[in-house]
């Protein structure tokens, strides 16, 4: 059976995607058999240029004709149009990938995970940083105890496309359209990393946020006007976990000197582990008996997905991610695996989790305090 993909989205997220699926094939081969079938946009021009150089047969400019029509649907549209094109197809019976984070709030994020409980159908958030050898290496070395009793978990995400004042306006700067700033944008990975290596299980309490706006108008791209900036531009976040683990959370799109900057550290009464996603084939690990961190290649055969790939020590890179997400949803759908449960993807209920999170910390911003997470 061969099925039938529907994207919408035709840009960054869209050309990840579309890229995954035309390597599947070559790498591995017991994945589903795909078909690039229609990308969904608003402007007929530029719709019609991506869907060439993408491989689409065909092209769509309002989502509403497509979510019944395909197997498959990717949501990889800006925050504002998640929620009601996803909850249309899987009410049409269409397993969902969707873009994080899953929603603007957690008004919407429940709206979708109830629609993805209901609909019998597999319904995945992607988080592509979950799909990272060395990620899941480390979470395999956390969950045999080789750390002892997890302690401390910390993470950072900085960019800096936005220091400079005279950088355009997008709709990532709007609330409307984005809900967040770097807290969703960025954080949103950060949390589900943290909840996907401790344990899903292994939920935030509480937490005790802080966020900043650094410039508070910019141009538009073509110069006209000025754009109020309605979004964070950083935030620093305090995260209490049940499990008694303390978090720590940063991110901001205005750190200097850092383009892609994604670390996360995990500490534990026997052990330590250290991940950046600029050395994103290499593990940093520190074991009971050893005097410092081993730097550990994360490239061998029987490391997770590289031996679909190249030799040992021929690493891979950041699109490697979304092939290797696309791989175990692509599955789960062929499969009939409806919760996900035999695979690495995050589910729509895992991005409910996460929106939570995010929706707890910009209150307690707002507030001046701890707060809760339901």
């Amino acid at each position: 059976m061969t099925l039938d993909v529907g994207i919408l989205g035709y840009r960054f997220m869209g050309t990840a995607h579309s890229n995954a699926l035309a390597r599947l094939p070559m790498f591995f081969p017991d994945a589903p058999a795909t078909n690039r079938d229609v990308l969904v946009g608003r402007d007929e021009a530029a719709l019609a240029e991506a869907a060439d150089r993408l491989g689409f047969d065909r092209t769509a400019t309002d989502w509403r004709d497509v979510v019944e029509d395909v197997d498959v649907f990717y949501n990889l549209g800006p925050n504002h149009v998640h929620a009601e094109p996803t909850i249309a197809a899987l009410e049409a019976g269409t397993p969902v990938l969707c873009e994080k984070p899953l929603a603007r709030d957690v008004d919407e994020a429940t709206g979708m995970a109830e629609a993805a409980a209901d609909a019998g159908v597999p319904a995945a958030t992607a988080f592509n940083y979950r799909f990272v050898p060395a990620i899941q290496h480390a979470r395999d070395l956390i969950a045999s105890g080789d750390l002892g009793e997890i302690r401390h978990v910390r993470g950072r995400y900085l960019q800096d496309w936005l220091v400079d004042p005279e950088a355009p306006w997008s709709w990532r700067n709007d609330e409307e359209m984005a809900g967040s700033g770097a807290l969703g944008d960025l954080g949103a990975h950060t949390i589900d990393l943290m909840r996907f290596l401790l344990g899903e299980d292994v939920e935030i309490d509480r937490v005790s946020g802080h966020l900043r706006t650094f410039v508070d108008e910019r141009s538009t791209p073509d110069g006209e006007e000025r754009r109020e900036v309605t979004v964070d531009d950083a935030v620093s976040a305090q995260l209490d976990f049940a499990s008694g683990v303390m978090g720590t959370l940063e991110a901001t799109r205005m750190a200097t000197g850092n383009k892609n900057n994604h670390t996360v550290e995990v500490e534990g009464t026997r052990g330590a582990l250290r991940f950046s996603l600029e050395r994103l084939n290499e593990l940093e690990v520190l074991r009971e008996d050893g005097r410092g961190y081993e730097t550990v290649l994360v490239t061998d055969e029987t490391d997770p997905y590289v031996g679909a790939w190249w030799p040992p020590g021929h690493v891979l890179g950041w699109e490697h991610t979304f092939v290797h997400e696309n791989y175990e949803f692509l599955r789960a759908v062929a499969e009939g695996d409806l919760d996900l449960a035999e695979t690495p993807v995050a589910t729509m209920q895992d991005g409910l989790a996460v929106q939570r999170v995010l929706d707890a910390i910009e209150s307690s911003d707002e507030r001046g305090a701890w707060i809760e997470i339901p």
